[in-house]
């Protein structure tokens, strides 16, 4: 198994958990069996340098040197589709994760007609992301409640993120607007920003009740600071990408806005366990944090799954050694996973299998300065809130995570 991932650059703290898996599982994940065969299992990493470029040579170095039979890999707006095209035109297999699989499937070229033939994705949708986003819009008067419409400022920038998310077919924008909402959106920044006035101008024009982003926690800090003292006050802000992690620049420093709310695809309270060993999530967040001393974050659940992913397909596969075969075998795959059951035979298109999601928000927590709670089960009901979702209080932070790619 090849692992492409980021040790280093701008992505490093998104490869962590990644890292954390592979040297938690290589121990005792050493061989495949197939009927009475047995074969042995190595997995290998490189390290993508959190580039385009260089991940698309990892993975030519994992199929020289190493002779991998698949290939895993996640995290990066322009890293995880690099890995992904790499392994599909040199015919390889590859299983990929935390990218919205519209920007992964169609972004790369393929259509409902003429799907990919080596390379498999599980993910949630942009249409996901929209539909958990708007409910906690619609519930922010209280769970009794009736559901509002309301009018929301969009902070997306002008490269890959912002167009997927304007996307009239496939994106974010028609899915929010179809449920009554009105989005006031002043057009693309340029990452990192250097200046939100002129959107922040549009949102006061407009009444924005609720600012929603997709932005890196740099770029949300200076628009946060900009909006205070400007007078913007939006009574929510909703926030997916880098506000979906703990802060990591301080190690547990709270995150830029306080009750940010975001989006939820795993936790420590999804009643999930590996097909590798039956580890639970809750026990796989209790390792992560007692063996590496920092909170656990979302992606740890997703790249351990990768792994099962992975083995499975091997050991499903009629010939482990053939890459054809597993790639056969990863197109009909249904498993139950610590990030919960994946099925790609059910679509939404061919090389997807989706994951469902559950809003969150930052709250001041009990064992980290803040944590992420969880406010609204959504579309996952394996879950149940466990707090409730409260009005924002926008404060000013310092430093953060640097710009995704």
């Amino acid at each position: 198994m090849g692992v492409v991932l980021p040790r280093t650059g701008r992505l490093a703290d998104l490869g962590d958990p990644m890292s954390f898996v592979v040297e938690l599982l290589a121990p005792t994940l050493r061989h495949i069996t197939r009927g009475a065969r047995r074969h042995p299992v190595r997995l290998v990493c490189r390290d993508s340098r959190s580039d385009p470029a260089a991940a698309r040579h990892a993975v030519g170095e994992l199929l020289r040197e190493e002779g991998a039979q698949i290939i895993v890999t996640m995290a990066g707006t322009r890293v995880l589709p690099a890995v992904a095209d790499t392994c599909e035109a040199l015919g390889v297999p590859c299983v990929s994760t935390t990218f919205p699989w519209q920007a992964y499937y169609y972004g790369r070229g393929a259509t409902d007609a003429r799907p990919f033939r080596w390379t498999y994705h599980f993910a949630w949708g942009l249409d996901d992301i929209a539909h958990v986003f708007a409910q906690m819009w619609e519930r922010l008067d209280g769970a009794g409640a009736p559901a509002a419409p309301r009018t929301v400022g969009c902070l997306w920038n002008d490269d890959l993120q912002g167009g997927f998310l304007r996307d009239a077919r496939h994106g974010f924008a028609p899915v929010a607007a179809a449920r009554g909402h009105t989005l006031v959106d002043p057009g693309g920044y340029r990452e990192p920003a250097v200046d939100f006035r002129s959107h922040i101008h549009a949102f006061l024009d407009a009444g924005v009740e609720v600012v929603t982003s997709a932005a890196t926690t740099a770029d949300l800090d200076l628009f946060v600071a900009q909006a205070a003292r400007q007078g913007l006050r939006p009574r929510l802000l909703t926030c997916s990408r880098w506000l979906a992690y703990p802060a990591r620049g301080g190690r547990g420093r709270a995150p830029h806005a306080e009750h940010v709310a975001t989006l939820v695809y795993w936790s420590p309270r999804h009643p999930y366990r590996s097909s590798l060993d039956g580890t639970s999530a809750a026990a796989l967040a209790a390792s992560y944090e007692r063996r590496t001393g920092r909170q656990w974050l979302q992606p740890l659940g997703l790249a351990h799954a990768l792994i099962e992913v992975a083995a499975h397909a091997l050991g499903a596969a009629a010939d482990p050694t053939d890459r054809a075969a597993v790639a056969y075998a990863l197109g009909r795959t249904r498993l139950p996973t610590v990030a919960g059951w994946l099925d790609w035979t059910r679509g939404p298109v061919p090389n997807v299998a989706t994951v469902p999601l559950a809003g969150g928000q930052w709250q001041r927590g009990r064992r980290h300065e803040h944590e992420l709670r969880l406010v609204m089960a959504a579309d996952c009901p394996a879950v149940a809130p466990d707090a409730p979702l409260l009005s924002a209080a926008l404060t000013p932070g310092s430093g953060g995570p640097p710009s995704a790619s």
